[in-house]
Order: C-alpha cells, then structure tokens, then sequence
C-alpha cells in the first residue's frame, strides 16, 4: 500500500499544480485513475480540464468544417422559403428525398478514405495517400453520374413516392440545379478525408468560413436582385461547392504539408477499384441507415392531408436539427481517436473517463441548443419563411425539436460515424441496433401516429423521438456494461489481425 502512494504521490502533485496539468502524459493519469480510489473531488475539475483540452484541440476545426459546409444548404433553404411555402416544400422535399439520398451514399463511401489513408500516413506510405484519393474520387465520379440520372428524373420519382404534382415538379427544378453540386461533391468529399487523414483540418476551415459568406451574398443577389428564382438558388449552391472544391484542391497541390503525400495525377488511380468499392460499400451502409431514417420520415410528411404545410415544418426543424447533429459529429470524431488512442494504449481506465467526459460535454452543449430553440420558435421559423400557418405549426413542433437536439447530445457521440462505437470497434452491434430502433419501432410509431391519429406531422416527428430514444437507451446500457479491459484485449487483438484487412492490403499494393 505504502509503495502505491509513493508511485502516485508525483501523480497528485502535477494534477495539483496547474502548470505541469498539460504535460502530464496519458499513462501518468491512467496511473492516476487505477490506484486513486475514490479519487478527490479535488482533483475533477482538473481531470476533466486535461480531456476536455485535447477533445477541443481535436475536434474544433471538425465541427466547424461539417456545420459550415452543412450551412451551404441552410442558407439555400433559408432564401428558398422566402419564395413561397410551394417552393421551399419542393426545395425540401428534393434537398431531402434526391440530395439525402446521394448524401448518404457520399458520405458513407468517402469515410473508408479516412481509413485506409490514416494507414497509409501511419505506415509512412504516403505517395499511397494520393493515389488512393484519386481512386476514390473515379469511383465516386462513377457514383454520381449514375445518380444524376435520379436527379434529372426526380419528378416522376417523388411522384411515385407519394407527393403531390405541385411539390414533384418543384422539387425537380431545385433537383436539377443541384446535379453540378453532385460532381463537385464527389471530388470534394474524397480530398477532405485525404486531408483530415493527415490532420490537417485547420485549412479546411478557413476555406469553409470564406465560402459560406460568398455563398450568402451570391444566394441573395441572385434570388432577389436578379430573380432567378428556385433553379438560381439550386445553381448558387452547386457553384460555391465547386469553389469549396477548387480552393481546397489549390491548397493540397500548393502547401508543402501535402508535398509527399500528393505527388501529382497517376494513372494508378484506375487500377485496383474492385477492393476499393468494396470497401466503399462497406462503410457506406451503417451511415445510410442512420440518414435515411430522418430523411423518410420527411418524405412521409410529404403525402400527410396538407403536405405543404407538413413538410414546410418538418423540414425547417429538420434542418436546425441537422445543424446540432452535424455539431455532434464533428465532436464525435474527437471521441473515436480519444477511445481507440486510449485503448489502443492499454488504458482502459483513460478510455472510460474519454466517454464520460464527451458524453457530459455533448449534453451540455444540448441542453443550451434547447433553451435556444425554446426561447426563439418564433424567430427561427421566420428566418425560413413568413407564413403564418408554416410559423404556428413549426411553433407546435418545437417542443419536440427540443426533445430530439437533447438526445442529440448523446446518440451521434455513442453510435455516429466517427463515434464512440467505431473506436471501440462495436460497428455491426450498433447496425443492428440502428435497424432494430429505427425501422421496426421508429418508423412505424411515425406512421401510426401520423396517419391514424390527429396529430399530423407531431405524429410523424413523435416516431423519430421514440426510435432515437430507444436507440440511446440501448447504447447507453452497452456502454455502462462496457468492460474496458476487455475491450483493451479487443483491440490489442485487432491490430495483430491488421495485416490481414483489405484497407491495408489496398495501401501496401501501391
């Protein structure tokens, strides 16, 4: 006994003193939190100073890269809305029903860039990163031109699907706007992950912030001054994503942080796709199933008895919704490296207070997003649209919005993309969850409540609380049961396997 306080005596002495607070390394504090029982209430705020620092420092210029590039259709929507209430619902339902779809696909194929790029830079490869960009960007070219096919016909898709004659024909308009977004998309998507791979995020952000207020001023002048209408607003967006594209593209050819990794155009880029769509596809299903959830449940407002006014809501919440989810995530990528850092270091004690002090964090920031939209209904709805009705029902649904941004604290930081999931390898336990939570009790909780009751659109939003409530209520109960020794043993397992993946099998080929 005396020996450990002896050991941990030089511990309780840096927490103690705030100047050696930053330069304590991550195995004196897992030191610390293995033979300190119960430690000091004293020592809390410092602890939680110490995480909370290097959540920041990873995830800052995460989040503000994914809201801001999210804020791109935001503000399209916003200028949109004050056309009339026919052509924000057709912007929605296309932004929803035809972008949402190509979004998920996007997403979820850019996300193995990330993986088998940050092995690469790991395996000190790094003229494979370029190649491997490139090759994800033929594949997502290839992607995009299949789906501009849908964009183009939307019309007679959203038709199909239900919505009125009015709203199709809208939506198609905005839909077809949007399909040079498409293209610029899929090249853009691959560099950023290319980027992120090497950390390099700062960039990335500056380039987002300059875009976004470029984008604001043109959406106004071309709405409004020139009255281009609907079809300008879709094109506005498609050109600043090209601009998005074309400024970070400048950078990665131009910054000697990317001299060795992007060495130039290669004809390799064409070989070796099959793994690589693979891959792709892989990663692309656990993040579809979540999108899409939310997204069908707006393509259902679209054939309630007034569809207008349905979707006009659901969509305006919807979107600030999006905006605290897309919050979440980029917080969420900072949680996967601080749990798969710390359990990939045997410290299984670190990684729990990792997910504790995230989690704490994620509801903090949740629960000011909801007095936020509490206190101004009203105004959020305005900034949209100047319809009374579209004001009143989005004021009706707000209470709910509330309900969802809270759970949003927690369920993107346990089950997302870049989440706490992923870095303790739990991915095809959460798929099963997503399906289980979403599509067996989620989406028929919408439809019964939606279309068998007076509730209406609060119906269709009411599923989505009881499906992402189940969801959290799961994930938290797995996390609590977590053996982090356990999971320590996991991973040590899993990066002796490493050698036998394809990811990496893709990176030693080139």
């Amino acid at each position: 006994m005396g020996s450990v306080e002896e050991s941990s005596r030089p511990l309780v002495e840096g927490l103690h003193s705030g100047s050696r607070l930053e330069e304590l390394p991550s195995n004196a504090i897992e030191e610390f939190l293995e033979y300190t029982r119960p430690v000091a209430a004293r020592f809390w705020p410092r602890l939680v100073a110490w995480e909370s620092r290097l959540l920041w420092l990873l995830s800052w210029a995460s989040v503000a890269v994914s809201v801001l590039n999210f804020m791109l259709s935001f503000v399209t929507l916003m200028f949109a809305g004050h056309l009339s209430a026919l052509e924000l619902a057709g912007a929605s339902i296309a932004n929803v029903g035809i972008q949402g779809l190509a979004y998920g696909i996007m997403i979820g194929m850019s996300s193995a860039v990330q993986t088998v790029c940050g092995q690469a830079y790991g395996a000190k490869r790094y003229s494979a990163m370029g190649i491997l960009c490139q090759r994800a960007m033929v594949l997502q070219l290839g992607a995009a031109f299949l789906l501009s096919f849908l964009y183009w016909f939307s019309g007679p898709a959203l038709r199909a699907i239900g919505q009125s004659d009015d709203i199709a024909a809208t939506g198609q308009i905005f839909a077809r706007g949007l399909i040079p977004q498409l293209y610029a998309f899929a090249l853009n998507l691959p560099l950023q992950r290319f980027l992120q791979a090497q950390n390099i995020v700062n960039p990335l952000a500056y380039i987002a912030i300059g875009v976004l207020l470029f984008h604001t001023l043109l959406t106004w002048v071309v709405v409004f001054v020139l009255d281009y209408g609907l079809l300008g607003a879709a094109l506005t967006i498609s050109l600043s994503w090209w601009l998005l594209f074309i400024l970070t593209m400048i950078y990665t050819v131009l910054s000697p942080s990317c001299k060795q990794t992007w060495t130039g155009l290669s004809t390799k880029a064409f070989t070796g796709i099959w793994p690589f769509l693979k891959l792709t596809l892989a990663s692309a299903v656990m993040l579809c199933l979540e999108i899409w959830y939310s997204q069908g449940l707006v393509l259902i407002s679209g054939i309630l008895p007034d569809p207008t006014l349905s979707l006009d809501s659901i969509s305006i919440c919807m979107n600030y919704l999006n905006i605290d989810m897309t919050f979440m995530l980029g917080i969420s990528v900072a949680a996967s490296v601080r749990v798969s850092n710390e359990l990939g270091a045997g410290h299984p004690k670190l990684a729990k207070f990792s997910v504790f002090v995230v989690t704490t964090t994620s509801i903090l920031i949740s629960t000011v997003f909801c007095a936020i939209v509490l206190i101004f209904r009203v105004g959020l709805s305005k900034l949209f649209t100047n319809d009374s009705e579209v004001i009143q029902e989005v004021s009706n649904l707000t209470p709910l919005l509330a309900i969802s941004v809270f759970l949003n604290g927690i369920q993107p930081i346990l089950s997302g993309k870049d989440c706490v999931a992923i870095g303790s390898g739990w991915q095809a336990v959460v798929a099963y969850v997503n399906v289980a939570t979403y599509y067996f009790i989620g989406l028929p909780v919408a439809c019964v409540l939606g279309f068998k009751t007076d509730l209406g659109a609060a119906g269709i939003w009411w599923g989505l609380v009881v499906g992402v409530l189940c969801q959290t209520v799961t994930l938290i109960v797995l996390t609590a049961r977590t053996n982090w020794n356990a999971e320590v043993e996991k991973a040590a397992q899993r990066l002796k396997n490493a050698a036998n993946e394809e990811s990496l099998a893709l990176v030693t080929s080139i």
